[in-house]
């Protein structure tokens, strides 16, 4: 689903360079539930961008579903990231003057859907995440928890093959975050690929596997207890 080889990416400070990827290896096979760890600074981010099309690389080779990435302009790569691609964002990113439904919504437009069918999946998908009732209710009204299952609903809207997502529990108390893992675990449960970056380790240890980055490398790459005692 995923495939990264010999990946670099710098950035231009001045007239100097900041090498932030240095050389990644990586794949992540469909219906994986990865988690990329990292202290601020690793690259995990700036891999993040990478993987979900938002940047370039250097150099090196990206492959998403078997198709090559690279020399896109931002119109291809809104419609790659529209159709293979959800995304899940620590600050939400919930637009605050519309209500959870047209939040949800809002992916489905982007396709060209009219608008009584777009509110319908809309709101298959909120009852998915058990906020049907919230469904007129703006972001403010909203408690993290809630705004965060908004979030995912809308990332899975339009049926990605991958759901990215950055930090999803940090701005969430504890059992607010676990409730958000449970329902990315039947995500990945039904078969999609799960992506997080995360710098939380009780977080990390709740995916199947855990890849760390360091400085711009891989440091290690390991199927977490949890996988293994299901194998």
């Amino acid at each position: 689903m995923i495939q990264i080889k010999n990946l670099h990416k710098s950035y231009p400070i001045g007239k100097d360079s900041l090498h932030v990827l240095k050389g990644i290896d990586l794949h992540i096979k469909e219906g994986e539930f990865v988690s990329i760890m990292g202290s601020s600074g690793s690259g995990k981010s700036t891999l993040l961008n990478i993987v979900g099309l938002l940047d370039g690389h250097d150099e090196g080779d990206y492959y998403l579903n078997g198709q090559l990435i690279e020399n896109l302009d931002e119109k291809k790569a809104a419609i790659l990231r529209n159709k293979f691609l959800g995304f899940v964002f620590q600050s939400f990113n919930l637009i605050s003057y519309k209500t959870a439904l047209e939040n949800v919504a809002l992916p489905l437009y982007y396709k060209g859907m009219n608008r009584k069918e777009r509110l319908k999946i809309a709101m298959e998908y909120l009852d998915k995440v058990e906020l049907k009732d919230w469904a007129n209710h703006l972001p403010s009204e909203l408690s993290g928890g809630q705004k965060q299952r908004v979030a995912i609903a809308r990332a899975l809207v339009t049926n990605p093959k991958v759901v990215l997502a950055d930090e999803p529990t940090g701005a969430l108390d504890s059992t607010t975050s676990d409730s958000v893992m449970d329902l990315l675990k039947g995500i990945n449960n039904e078969g999609m690929t799960v992506f997080v970056i995360t710098h939380e380790e009780e977080i990390a240890e709740q995916t199947d596997r855990i890849v760390r980055l360091k400085d711009g490398v891989i440091i290690s790459d390991e199927v977490t207890l949890k996988k293994a005692k299901a194998v």
